[in-house]
């Protein structure tokens, strides 16, 4: 399979469910999208900041980080230098393994300083959001029902904005950054969307799942099994423990956007499937091997 074709298959895979009209934010992309985007990230030997974190009920949710961590030691095992930017209690969960960001700017003027600082610092290569809130054309922020979360947010956008390297966003619902790419198609959708824009847009059923998209084509050309490595249970737990909550929910339970983490285990399998790493299985059995594995 050519990558372009593989592109549009993992394309078509993270968005057939479909559970918040991310097909028709698909089809509003040039296909390609997950291809081009990860080529950014192909070659890089130095920093590459992954933000990530959307507050919900006081904490932070499960969709989002479990994706940044496994790009994170995705890009680490292949040569580059990740960070993960994160509002505090993110940080606070995730500093004693990886290297983090912590954002604290709490309005736009403070935002560009620190922005400013941290780019002139680390030199980005890249830039990845991961369901990450974005902006809305009033200058506040908004969850997926719509309600104002502005107090809760520390900004990230305009890292996007100003950087002079790849900016690269994944989304599932329209509210996060990166959907300012596609803001004609989003008018037709119930949400309060984003007006950052970002150089590729991806976007997925799960947030989560567009990682795995990006890790599939890093295994495809390293080689490497990466999607194997990733264990989906194991981040949840660890991330559970330190006060997670699911995004739709609103609940410390092991889950991703009221999902189980199997659809997730899934979705890798899949994707393995697509690069040539899995035989063709059934979800019974995809299940079934990570249980008792």
């Amino acid at each position: 399979m050519q990558d372009q074709q593989l592109s549009e298959s993992i394309e078509q895979l993270l968005v057939s469910s479909n559970p918040r009209h991310m097909a028709a934010a698909q089809a509003a992309l040039p296909p390609g999208y997950y291809l081009r985007a990860a080529k950014h990230l192909r070659d890089a030997t130095g920093t590459v900041i992954i933000a990530t974190g959307f507050p919900v009920s006081g904490t932070f949710e499960t969709d989002g980080p479990v994706g940044a961590i496994a790009l994170y030691q995705t890009l680490e095992s292949l040569g580059a230098r990740p960070y993960i930017a994160c509002g505090s209690l993110l940080a606070q969960a995730l500093v004693a393994r990886y290297r983090v960001i912590e954002l604290t700017a709490r309005s736009r003027e403070t935002a560009f300083i620190e922005a400013t600082k941290q780019l002139s610092t680390l030199r980005p290569q890249a830039i990845v959001a991961i369901e990450r809130p974005g902006i809305a054309a009033d200058g506040c922020y908004y969850n997926m029902r719509g309600e104002d979360i502005t107090a809760d947010c520390v900004y990230f956008d305009p890292f996007i904005s100003q950087a002079n390297c790849p900016t690269i966003a994944i989304g599932d619902g329209g509210n996060e950054i990166g959907m300012g790419n596609i803001a004609k198609t989003l008018a037709h959708i119930n949400i309060k969307a984003s007006v950052t824009c970002c150089n590729e847009l991806l976007v997925a059923d799960v947030s989560n799942w567009g990682a795995y998209g990006l890790i599939a084509f890093l295994g495809l050309w390293s080689q490497q099994d990466l999607l194997a490595r990733i264990s989906p249970g194991e981040l949840f737990n660890y991330l559970s423990a330190r006060g997670s909550v699911d995004g739709v929910t609103g609940k410390n339970t092991l889950t991703e956007d009221g999902l189980s983490p199997f659809e997730g285990i899934k979705i890798i399998e899949q994707l393995r499937v697509l690069t040539h790493f899995s035989p063709r299985i059934t979800q019974r059995d995809c299940i079934q091997k990570r249980v008792h594995k």
